[in-house]
């Protein structure tokens, strides 16, 4: 049996830890350039590509057979820090209502805790609903980070709407979660 090499077997979680690593640059640029459109363009560029990490570093794991109860820990702690930290910054830019933000981080941190919790007796992989959810979180947060307000109130309407589509699909699938498994 041929032995793979360290960066081989360990590529997923190089990915996750390196969308890790991206969540500082994103956070600074929201908060101290936002009044520049390159600034926030980068940020945005950031912050897609580290987004777009989290269905890579899946799939290698999957091909590869390289799925470890530690991948399945740190792709939701990589996706809590990108997006949470997000939604702080954006908050503290009044590009995002204080209320969604809130009410997101509650279910967010609250399902990581739980979790972390029963960590010993199962490990919960993310649903299908929590993935769906995900991705409306990036584009939501995706669209009120990027600057495009010369695009006029349309654009805002739809931000907005993307939010709240985003607090409730964060909020259902929390529940998912809780429900009891059969």
């Amino acid at each position: 049996m041929e032995t793979r090499g360290f960066f081989y077997r360990q590529t997923p979680n190089l990915i996750t830890s390196s969308r890790i690593l991206v969540v500082p640059f994103v956070l600074w640029l929201i908060l101290t350039q936002w009044d520049s459109m390159w600034m926030r363009l980068i940020a945005l560029a950031l912050l897609i590509l580290a987004a777009s990490t989290d269905g890579i570093d899946g799939a290698i794991a999957r091909k590869r057979n390289l799925v470890t109860n530690l991948g399945k820990i740190l792709d939701p702690i990589a996706d809590k820090a990108l997006l949470s930290g997000s939604l702080v910054a954006l908050s503290i830019q009044d590009a995002v209502p204080w209320w969604a933000t809130i009410l997101i981080l509650v279910r967010e941190f609250g399902i990581t805790i739980y979790r972390l919790a029963v960590y010993k007796r199962r490990v919960i992989s993310a649903s299908g609903g929590g993935k769906l959810k995900t991705v409306i979180q990036i584009i939501a947060v995706s669209m009120a980070l990027a600057p495009f307000d010369f695009l006029g109130a349309w654009f805002e309407y739809l931000t907005t709407g993307m939010i709240y589509l985003a607090v409730a699909l964060t909020l259902y699938t929390g529940l998912q979660y809780l429900r009891p498994q059969r």
